[in-house]
């Protein structure tokens, strides 16, 4: 289990968070949701052990993450969304450069990867797009099987069929025992795939909860008139979707975009109601 207590940092005098708590369990694909520029690849950074809290503390699976002990660079794996790549460099030898430090890792399982996401393992990286670096890295990311892997952005520079797969690959291949941490602003591009879901924004977190529980909390109810009861109302073929509290009227599908923008138009009241 990963967990930040009591957890505050801090680029000199520019708070980013202050004083969080936030437990991430094991069989989970987890969304860390947020605008550009709220801190979601500062908490990567401090969970994978790259950064230092100013106050509180980051430990995963008891390990004090900053201290990096061997055991624990092991078990976690921090693909950032831009990756420094030698031009000589093929996805094949980057592989096998990270693969001696991470003793669970399956040379098969990144070739049928590659196969799959129809990337050459034994291209050199400078002669693909940015899109087929993306899919090459992502590819190795999996093939390492570490108990914790941390994606930033990873549907950037993809097309759509790519998102489709990505979206299809993880749903297929997350474990009991892995835990997935995807951070991203493009919110639609992970719907129907994370579960549960972080929203943070302005030095805190908004949301922290399941599915199940947003949609008995949240009404998501599609056509009709926007109502002026709405936390959120967006116009859409046919009517509006409108977000409101759910007040006994059952269950309905959730709009992850309609979520994301309810929850930050009207942050106090969603933490009362999810408190």
């Amino acid at each position: 289990m990963i967990e930040l207590k009591n957890f505050s940092f801090a680029y000199k005098q520019t708070s980013v968070f202050k004083n969080i708590n936030l437990q991430f369990s094991k069989g989970a694909i987890y969304g860390l949701l947020g605008e550009n520029g709220v801190g979601k690849t500062t908490m990567l950074k401090a969970i994978s052990g790259l950064l230092r809290p100013g106050e509180g503390q980051c430990t995963v699976d008891d390990r004090v993450s900053s201290e990096r002990q061997p055991e624990f660079l092991e078990s976690i794996f921090f693909l950032p969304d831009d990756v420094p790549l030698p031009d000589s460099a093929t996805p094949s030898f980057f592989f096998r450069d990270l693969a001696v430090f991470y003793p669970n890792q399956s040379e098969e399982i990144f070739l049928n990867l590659c196969n799959e996401l129809k990337i050459d393992p034994a291209r050199k990286f400078k002669e693909m797009s940015f899109g087929q670096q993306k899919k090459a890295l992502l590819a190795s990311a999996l093939a390492l099987r570490t108990d914790y892997l941390l994606l930033d952005e990873p549907t950037n520079g993809l097309d759509i069929p790519s998102k489709a797969d990505f979206r299809r690959i993880l749903s297929e291949r997350v474990g009991e025992e892995q835990t997935i941490i995807i951070s991203t602003h493009q919110v639609k591009d992970v719907e129907n795939l994370i579960d549960p879901i972080i929203i943070i924004s302005n030095n805190s977190v908004l949301l922290d909860a399941s599915v199940e529980k947003i949609t008995d909390k949240l009404y998501f109810e599609y056509g009709g008139q926007q109502r002026p009861d709405a936390l959120y109302s967006e116009m859409m073929p046919g009517g509006y979707l409108n977000v409101v509290v759910n007040n006994g009227m059952g269950e309905s599908q959730l709009n992850i975009e309609g979520l994301f923008n309810a929850v930050l138009r009207n942050s106090a009241m969603i933490k009362n109601l999810f408190e």
